[in-house]
């Protein structure tokens, strides 16, 4: 749910708290206020970083950004929601062919707990990639070094033989 949204649901929720409140139903303005309060807590601890999620896989990458940029401070945000923006915002950057930036999102990505070894594998492939275009080859080494102890996809495994590949050929 877009930040637009919820601010209307709380609107709602906080006109319909004054109501109950006022004509003394007290059992509803309890309810009332445990959805305003997780719609505040969702805004700050979620934001909208699973709808962006999904436009990112739909390849649709302004409006990625757009929702992206709902989120005011992603320091707020849960390390499970926190993790993908990160990785998103990398992307973006990258898209951008905004090398250090991309790098820097990658990076903190990287120092997230993810649920499954290949999502964490495609933050160390992509910081790969950006060290080779750096030519930066002992941090190459390193990020892939990481990838072995991951159980990446074959797909995965690949990509990680074909960058040390082309770091051979410029050792």
């Amino acid at each position: 749910m877009n930040t637009q949204r919820r601010m209307i649901i709380i609107g709602i929720g906080v006109v319909g708290l004054a109501y109950a409140v006022v004509f003394k139903h007290y059992n509803i303005s309890i309810y009332l206020l445990g959805i305003i309060g997780y719609f505040i807590w969702s805004q700050y601890r979620e934001g909208t970083v699973f709808l962006a999620t999904q436009s990112f896989h739909k390849q649709d990458y302004e409006k990625t950004e757009k929702l992206l940029s709902e989120i005011k401070n992603p320091d707020n945000l849960r390390k499970g929601r926190r993790n993908f923006y990160e990785f998103m915002k990398g992307n973006l950057a990258l898209k951008k062919n905004n090398i250090e930036e991309a790098e820097y999102h990658f990076q903190l990505a990287s120092r997230l707990p993810w649920r499954r070894d290949n999502e964490k594998g495609m933050v160390l492939i992509n910081l790969a990639n950006i060290n080779l275009r750096k030519k930066e080859y002992d941090r190459v080494k390193t990020y892939l070094d990481l990838t072995d102890k991951l159980a990446l996809t074959h797909r995965q495994r690949d990509i990680v033989a074909k960058i040390r590949e082309d770091v051979k050929k410029y050792n």
